[in-house]
């Protein structure tokens, strides 16, 4: 893989690829971002010699993200990728929310370099960690002529950051692309290219984002045997501002649940259905359905009900 002159910023934000634990064979008992962004780099002797920059903006277990990091991890890659010195952006990112990061980003960033975000599923103490593998890949591809846009490097796998998808719960390769596959692939330091880079236009609401302790209250609700209506109730009455309900197969509601539904939205508060399914999305609907998500997951069609209800746009 050729290299691109510039800098590589790395941002990091926590996760077990910064987690250590006291015994290398604790996969398991260990403490989500002990570890700067410096530390990672550090850690990695092929990156040794590069011009890299290193920058801690949080230390999270990412399951706690929440939007306030979120804007500025936003504000803090746009920054660094308007420099002209700066090549690309590489985060390191917990796993748990990481599709969630990515699609966030990829809807609301402008990126013309790439923004390439990397995790693991072991922390760093582990034997086979493979944090630093992973961080190695990333900046590679940051560096990779022409990368843009906003991607994830796992396991060898480049994705797009609207496509990914977290799989497995403690496998090394526990992500996915769904129905679309990875762009790329790694092998031995070398890109293969299967799609061109993601290129999308931004949501309308990425213009004026505004303080995120203003941004819209956007809830999930699982469909399933013996769902309650009472369960949507509950969360319009404690302040929802919309619902994505994450229905079995494709997009099927719960009578109990759509009832409740159909109740929100005459109350002015869109749901939207999405399919809990990790593939395949909501295809076709009869002319009475609920309103569909399409092919988000239910994690992706929370954040952009979010930003329609920012634009004035959710129905």
């Amino acid at each position: 893989m050729q290299s691109t002159a510039g800098k590589v910023v790395v941002i990091g934000t926590g996760g077990t690829i910064a987690g250590t634990a006291a015994r290398a064979d604790d996969l398991l008992g260990y403490s989500s971002g002990a570890l700067a962004a410096g530390d990672l780099v550090a850690a990695v002797p092929a990156l040794a010699g590069q011009d890299l920059e290193a920058e801690t903006l949080a230390r999270l277990d990412s399951s706690d993200m929440d939007h306030a990091t979120w804007a500025a991890l936003r504000e803090r890659a746009a920054f660094h990728l308007a420099r002209g010195e700066v090549a690309a952006v590489v985060v390191t990112h917990g796993t748990d929310t990481l599709e969630e990061t990515a699609y966030f980003l990829h809807r609301t960033l402008t990126a013309p370099k790439a923004l390439v975000l990397t995790a693991a599923m072991r922390p760093a103490t582990a034997l086979s960690a493979d944090g630093p593998q992973n961080l190695l890949d990333a900046v590679a591809v940051a560096r990779e002529p022409g990368s843009r846009g906003v991607l994830v490097v796992l396991a060898g796998r480049v994705h797009s950051g609207a496509e990914l998808r977290k799989l497995h719960g403690w496998r090394i390769d526990a992500f996915g692309s769904g129905d679309a596959g990875p762009l790329a692939v790694v092998e031995d330091g070398r890109l293969r290219r299967f799609r061109d880079w993601p290129e999308a236009p931004l949501h309308a609401a990425a213009a004026s984002l505004g303080d995120a302790a203003g941004w819209p209250v956007v809830d999930i609700v699982t469909s399933h045997a013996g769902a309650r209506a009472r369960s949507l109730d509950a969360l319009v009455a404690a302040g929802a501002q919309g619902i994505v309900i994450a229905g079995t197969g494709n997009g099927s509601v719960h009578r109990e649940l759509e009832r409740a539904a159909r109740g929100a939205i005459a109350a002015g508060v869109p749901v939207w259905r999405a399919s809990r399914c990790l593939l395949g999305g909501v295809v076709g609907a009869p002319a009475d359905a609920l309103p569909s998500a399409g092919a988000l997951t239910p994690v992706q069609a929370r954040i952009e009900m979010m930003l329609d209800l920012l634009a004035g746009t959710a129905a």
